[in-house]
């Protein structure tokens, strides 16, 4: 995987993948989050985020019956890396 995902494993086996994207200023933070919002509504796929002014950490948690992170997950995840 060429992104800057970590991969979280659970003792159930359900894993997710974890990212923390820093950014200079609160401005170009929003404007993540702006470009974020418009992609992940297109997608119909909302991962788990919390952020700070200069900081977004983003969880993207396996999506159905999956018991595990798949390629959809890590081709998710790097689109949104395509987005910073």
């Amino acid at each position: 995987m060429d992104h800057q995902w970590n991969p979280r494993p659970k003792p159930d086996r359900v894993e997710w993948l974890e990212r923390r994207v820093e950014f200079e200023d609160y401005a170009s933070n929003r404007a993540f989050l702006d470009r974020l919002n418009d992609f992940c509504e297109a997608q119909g796929r909302y991962p788990d985020i919390s952020f700070g002014r200069t900081y977004v950490n983003i969880t993207l948690r396996a999506e159905g019956e999956a018991a595990a992170i798949g390629e959809a997950d890590h081709a998710f995840a790097a689109a949104i890396d395509g987005l910073v």
